[in-house]
């Protein structure tokens, strides 16, 4: 069997960083099967399909590997053209690049495949077993957003990989594709045009909303992408999805909850509040009323930001900004987050009660008479 013709082979190895050994895998037939409608643009004929345009040294690199098996090569697409298209719709994906071979592999050196975060992939490392191992990785390193470099061997014993020998190792990196991330600030006051610079060099593209065109302007925010004078607007414009982050900080109560009831709707990866505990409880208690349930406010970070003793608005805008970054990067479980549970807050209140009731039962009817005189 030719190198890269085992799509059905049914091997594959395990990518961890370390050597693979191509082994057994269940069901890689249908994984075959599956990536065959997927796949956009497969070679037919020695050319990939409905394809715009060739690359010369794509065609060089390929026809240095294969021994000019294919003689036309050319691309269903753009990888990086659809990657950026990609982050701009706010979509996930992964990127696994060959970035090392030795030997006879089934592809070249910086061949690529891009996977989606709904499965379908573009480009090819070389198909057979170890695509389908990368594609597995790859769904992995979406969820994770945590890069994996995986080596593979192809020059074991055939009794091992039913044919696939080609006497070769590459090296694959696969690495997450992330859209840029967008932070909404409802309420254009000191603190959000505090947090919108230091969001911005942080990478955080800016969405303003503020029902005063006085506050809600590029005069204030030069660096917003979109701007939006009535909430109402901002709610039935933004769609915020995985890669967005809400933060609340408008200039009442009133406003503060209609816009939490909104986002509470929403898909949008970070919720946060200012306000003390006592205002974010009582917004709590006022929409639970409304139907919301307390569960739902378990995803929100209020009051907002994380504990560094912030006192001015910029140090306030500091402490949202710092707690942003730790969500955006998974690292935010072990800092000392200010927000409040519902649930713990509830907790506490029953268990002051009690000691109130204990302390008041062990008192003495003397005692208390006394304590009257």
């Amino acid at each position: 069997m030719r190198c890269g013709a085992g799509g059905e082979s049914g091997l594959h190895g395990v990518g961890d960083g370390r050597t693979s050994i191509l082994r057994p895998l269940r069901g890689l037939s249908s994984f075959a099967m599956v990536t065959h409608g997927l796949r956009r643009g497969l070679w037919s004929g020695g050319r990939r399909a409905g394809l715009r345009g060739t690359t010369t040294q794509g065609r060089k690199q390929i026809d240095r590997v294969s021994g000019g098996t294919y003689a036309t090569f050319a691309l269903a697409m753009d990888l990086f053209e659809e990657i950026v298209r990609m982050r701009h719709a706010g979509m996930r994906g992964a990127l696994a690049t060959i970035v090392h071979t030795n030997g006879s592999i089934p592809s070249y050196e910086s061949s690529r495949m891009l996977v989606r975060e709904d499965g379908t992939i573009a480009g090819t490392i070389g198909g057979g077993c170890v695509e389908a191992e990368v594609w597995a990785a790859a769904k992995e390193v979406i969820q994770s957003e945590q890069p994996r470099k995986m080596t593979f061997n192809l020059n074991h014993e055939a009794a091992y990989d039913a044919g696939l020998i080609c006497g070769g190792s590459l090296e694959i990196f696969v690495e997450p594709i992330l859209p840029q991330p967008v932070l909404y600030l409802f309420g254009g006051g000191h603190i959000s045009t505090a947090l919108a610079r230091i969001a911005g060099q942080a990478g955080f593209a800016i969405g303003v909303v503020d029902d005063r065109a006085a506050f809600a302007n590029a005069e204030r925010f030069p660096m917003a992408a979109e701007i939006h004078t009535a909430y109402e607007d901002g709610f039935a414009k933004i769609r915020p999805g995985a890669a967005s982050y809400i933060v609340i900080v408008t200039r009442g109560h009133k406003d503060d909850m209609r816009c939490l009831a909104w986002a509470l709707t929403t898909e949008a990866r970070y919720i946060g509040m200012i306000g003390s505990k006592r205002k974010v409880l009582s917004v709590y208690k006022a929409l639970e009323k409304e139907g919301f349930s307390a569960a739902q406010f378990e995803r929100v970070h209020a009051p907002v930001g994380l504990e560094i003793g912030a006192l001015t608005p910029d140090e306030i805008a500091v402490s949202i900004a710092a707690e942003l970054i730790a969500i955006r990067r998974n690292s935010g479980a072990a800092l000392p987050h200010k927000s409040v549970r519902l649930s713990q807050a509830a907790a506490s209140s029953r268990s002051t009660s009690s000691l109130a009731a204990s302390s008041g039962s062990s008192s003495s009817p003397g005692s208390s008479g006394s304590s009257g005189n």
